[in-house]
């Protein structure tokens, strides 16, 4: 389970493991492509060589 903010919608929302699509190895990361809660198919590329998310706030 992990967290995005949708493209279609601009809502931030949790995506669970049955919402996952696929996943995509890379020379850039891991490509995760996944269907939103309005139903808009989302992409996502996480793994050690993507690039950091700057919109995570540390947890306090």
């Amino acid at each position: 389970m992990f967290d995005s903010v949708c493209t279609s919608c601009h809502r931030r929302q949790l995506i669970f493991p049955s919402q996952v699509r696929s996943l995509d190895n890379s020379e850039r990361g891991i490509l995760e492509t996944y269907t939103c809660w309005c139903g808009s198919e989302q992409t996502w590329l996480t793994g050690a060589a993507a690039p950091a998310r700057d919109d995570l706030v540390p947890a306090a």
